[in-house]
């Protein structure tokens, strides 16, 4: 019994646990675009966005029932402990001619049970307040509809710099550990030309303290390979023991480089954006919100029709053999404030002073973006003009290095000379790479202050909604 239970231990270490950790450590082999999908389909502030979408049009159909007819059913049963009675005078007596001295007699006017069944309509004719709502309604709709799309543009956005975070981040790495392997060739060097007596002891143990003072720089550049790592799975709904394998590199497209003239840049972001178009229609909501407060001194005018049926009868007496008179009338009903001790006129006040803030604020967001747009196109020309001096100092620190290392291998250098050359080398390259990663950061910025937002299917998050 103990080797068959010892056998199955050892049975699932050796299959089930690898397994395990093989799924637990996943690598996630990631595009921007397929980050940018993923991103789509997770995101929570879009998850948000797409109900507020629905819960406005659920309020469009809302606006529309104030002008629609409403019909309402209703049925009452009474049961009366004692019964309703009325007093007449007397009949013998009122024959006699004694009316003054007749004597009342009780009359039962009701039975053990009373039932009352009514079926009412009510049309609205004329109702300004109930119109203007349904405008209103409508533009709140397409006001949630910019929301959506300027959660788009900043997912998209965040995303993407993320994405390029890792890229530079990874970049950064290589190139401190590049760094190290040249120090360490140097040391090596710098052993060998000790050991032939060509260099002093002074020479080696600074290139041992370059290479040990350069493994911290190495330490830092790997953790905050995980920092952005971490970074970008939280905004990609990713397990935090999944690897991720980014495909792209941190490389200049031609396509990007482009820098748009300021003018035609300028319109279609005041065309384009949508935290603009959810301005204007703020104003344009609050203009329909002063119709629609400035209505409620208007009359208004709706039609009412009403069925009735209603029966009586005692105790033993079968539902079925009662009898059910029906009756039935129609109406206009009109209803006019003529005085509400100045409270319509304030309210309308109110609405033209937050019309007046709306049209504010989208002049002073209109100016934000004027300077938004400026301020993107200069950082885009001037990080295409680091590359393309970078490119070329590079060439020349490249060249720099193998000189002073050539140099010190024929005892003509010093240490200091080489270590001048690689700190030259190393700032030439953080330098070109920090230019591509700004050029490419300012170029997702620039679209989103552009309002350049591509088309994406909303995520099926209101499934759950029907049920």
């Amino acid at each position: 019994m103990r080797k068959s239970m010892l056998y199955c231990f050892l049975l699932f270490c050796t299959l089930v646990l690898p397994a395990a950790r093989a799924s637990a450590e996943e690598v996630v082999q990631l595009s921007l675009d397929d980050a940018l999908q993923r991103a789509m389909e997770r995101n929570r502030d879009l998850q948000l966005a797409v109900l507020e979408e629905r819960k406005s049009s659920a309020q469009v159909r809302e606006a529309w029932s104030g002008v629609l007819p409403q019909v309402s059913a209703g049925f009452d049963y009474t049961r009366n402990i004692k019964p309703t009675v009325i007093y007449f005078p007397d009949p013998a007596a009122l024959s006699g001619g004694g009316a003054s001295t007749a004597p009342l007699v009780p009359l039962q006017i009701t039975q053990d049970n009373a039932m009352n069944a009514s079926l009412t309509l009510s049309q609205p004719l004329i109702d300004l307040k109930a119109f203007a709502g349904i405008k209103a309604s409508s533009i709140v709709r397409d006001i949630s509809q910019e929301a959506y799309r300027n959660a788009v543009s900043s997912t998209m956005t965040t995303v993407s710099i993320a994405y390029y975070n890792v890229l530079i981040a990874d970049a950064q790495y290589e190139l401190v550990r590049q760094s190290l392997e040249r120090w360490q060739k140097a040391l090596e060097d710098t052993k060998a030309m000790f050991a032939e007596g060509m260099a002093a002891d002074i020479d080696t143990l600074r290139a041992h303290l370059s290479v040990e003072n350069i493994r911290p720089d190495l330490l830092k550049a790997q953790n905050n390979c995980s920092i952005v790592r971490t970074e970008l799975k939280n905004l990609l709904d990713l397990a935090p023991s999944a690897r991720l394998r980014l495909v792209d590199s941190l490389a200049c497209d031609p396509a990007s480089a482009v820098v748009p003239e300021f003018g035609p840049a300028l319109a279609e972001a005041l065309r384009s954006r949508p935290d603009i178009r959810q301005l204007e229609l703020q104003v344009e909501a609050e203009q329909v919100n002063v119709s629609a407060t400035r209505a409620q001194s208007y009359p208004a005018v709706s039609a009412v029709g009403q069925l009735t049926a209603q029966t009586q009868y005692e105790d033993g007496v079968s539902l079925s053999d009662t009898d059910w008179p029906v009756t039935s009338s129609v109406g206009v009903s009109l209803s006019m404030p003529l005085f509400t001790g100045f409270r319509i006129s304030s309210q309308v006040e109110q609405a033209k002073v937050s019309r007046m803030q709306a049209a504010t604020r989208l002049e002073q967001l209109r100016a934000e973006v004027r300077g938004e747009v400026e301020i993107r196109l200069a950082s885009l020309a001037e990080a295409r003009k680091r590359i393309e001096v970078q490119q070329k100092t590079i060439m020349t620190a490249e060249r720099g290095y193998d000189i002073s290392r050539l140099r010190l291998r024929e005892g003509v250098g010093s240490q200091l000379e080489l270590a001048d050359a690689e700190l030259q080398l190393q700032r030439a390259k953080t330098n070109y790479l920090q230019a591509v990663y700004d050029l490419l950061v300012e170029r997702v910025r620039l679209d989103a202050a552009l309002g350049r937002i591509a088309v994406q299917e909303r995520p099926d998050v209101v499934a759950g909604l029907d049920e």
